[in-house]
């Protein structure tokens, strides 16, 4: 028989032992605790690059609907879940849709859960695994206010045209052509409720405008780059085109596949509509707060540039001009904006400005303007590869503004060797850039701010147009 005392001779070292074995017990719990995060995000970020091409895109969201629009690298089960920002419990849901080869795998959810003057956070469902973003997903409703409020909701958007993106194999050889592709992450620093894509949005080169699949890759290639998903994810987008995510460079109403064109754009965007019924196109309306937007379609019914057997060179056409003008007689909007890819005000008969087109049809589109009476019109333009502000002053008349931004990633003008009697002395800038333009209210009036960043987010230019500045001279 063991003596008592020999009995708790080893009692401190099975306490030890003990001791060790639940440290070690609790070090591997809280190790594995730990490495989750890191592991669900690693598995996340795999997910996502393994599954995803680009997107989820917020289309134009309207009052009561949004669509969403995301495309991945192969077939699955998509969806969103979406809810207002501070109820997360209580979600909605898209319907399901299936991704598929015909459709270069790209699908449109529509959401139709909504209230207007919200603000929306959502999620991507993919074969009903959520995935996760280091930034929340989140959009914004138009505002229902007219009589309801005392004043108008300011808001922001952002605008810009001509985006190239280098794709060596399709490239010219030499310098690429586009570059500082960090300017779509410094638009998303800026928090818009929408952007406006002012045409040229893609480029298609002489292998893709030949073809429906050509285009498709273009748009696919494109949307991927990493610096443009947190603006795709974040903000609203509506688009219109010009001549190079149309067809070929300076092409018209003759382009042969100009309906595929167009179905591709359709197929890439999530506008609010396309044209009307009985006229195809990209044109289309909608509105914000106080303002109403006016988008145009420049290529499907223009003319050949600088025919000497045409009797009447369009670029709208005349049927679409006149949907134009009746919009904006019944449009009760305190500031008009009409987007359309080239620049209209630019007096200099250069290159596709309106006047060097069609100045017949350009000088119809200002007169019935004026003789309409219509006020607080600005025109919003690209194409040019610099930017300026243009102003249209005649006797008689409400003042027409232009502002025109461009490019984005696009190479840009070395000089601008023209006489544009319109333009606001001090406002051509030839770098990238991007616009930031916000609607607010200061004192008794609206004002629109426009701010112009370089491609590394610099300021360039500040503008302000103010309500009071809309009166006949």
């Amino acid at each position: 028989m063991v003596p008592k005392k020999n009995k708790g001779r080893f009692l401190p070292i099975r306490k030890t032992r003990e001791k060790i074995v639940n440290s070690l017990i609790l070090l591997m719990k809280l190790t594995f605790i730990l490495l989750i995060p890191t592991s669900n995000t690693a598995q996340n970020k795999k997910y996502i690059k393994r599954y995803i091409n680009a997107g989820p895109m917020v289309g134009a969201p309207q009052m009561r609907e949004v669509t969403f629009w995301v495309q991945l690298r192969k077939k699955a089960k998509v969806q969103i879940q979406y809810w207002e920002v501070g109820n997360k419990k209580k979600r909605y849901s898209t319907a399901i849709a299936q991704t598929l080869p015909s459709r270069a795998y790209v699908v449109h959810l529509r959401g139709d859960c909504l209230q207007p003057g919200k603000v929306y956070e959502y999620q991507l469902l993919i074969n009903n695994r959520k995935i996760k973003w280091p930034y929340p997903m989140r959009f914004q409703t138009p505002p229902l206010w007219y009589r309801r409020i005392k004043e108008a909701p300011n808001f922001r958007f952002a605008l810009g045209s001509c985006a190239f993106i280098n794709d060596g194999l399709y490239d010219y050889k030499g310098k690429p052509y586009g570059g500082d592709y960090q300017i779509f992450s410094h638009i998303y620093t800026h928090h818009p409720q929408f952007m406006l894509w002012l045409g040229d949005n893609v480029y298609f080169r002489e292998s893709d405008w030949t073809s429906r699949t050509g285009m498709i890759y273009r748009y696919t290639h494109d949307r991927s780059i990493p610096e443009l998903q947190p603006l795709l994810n974040c903000s609203g987008h509506i688009a219109i085109w010009d001549d190079h995510d149309f067809g070929p460079n300076d092409s018209s109403s003759d382009f042969i596949l100009k309906d595929s064109a167009l179905a591709t754009f359709q197929q890439f965007w999530a506008n609010p509509s396309y044209g009307t019924p009985k006229l195809p196109g990209v044109f289309t309306q909608f509105q914000w707060s106080d303002c109403e937007f006016f988008l145009l379609d420049n290529r499907y019914y223009r003319t050949a540039n600088f025919s000497k057997t045409q009797p009447s060179p369009a670029i709208l056409g005349k049927e679409q001009l006149d949907w134009l003008i009746n919009a904006l007689v019944n449009s009760k909007a305190k500031f008009k904006f009409i987007a359309i890819g080239g620049q209209v005000l630019n007096t200099a008969a250069k290159y596709e400005t309106y006047i060097h087109v069609a100045p017949q049809e350009r000088e119809e589109l200002i007169g019935r303007i004026h003789k309409e009476d219509i006020k607080g019109v600005i025109f919003l333009t690209g194409d040019r590869h610099h930017s300026e502000i243009n102003i249209l002053n005649e006797k008689g008349y409400y003042p027409i503004y232009e502002f025109t931004i461009s490019p984005l990633t696009s190479g840009t003008a070395d000089k601008i060797d023209e006489t544009n009697t319109n333009r606001i002395e001090g406002s051509l800038k030839l770098h990238r850039a991007f616009g930031i333009i916000d609607v607010f209210t200061q004192g008794q009036g609206r004002m629109i701010q426009l701010t112009i960043y370089n491609a590394n987010n610099q300021l360039s230019l500040l503008h302000v147009v103010k309500e009071s500045d809309f009166i006949r001279r």
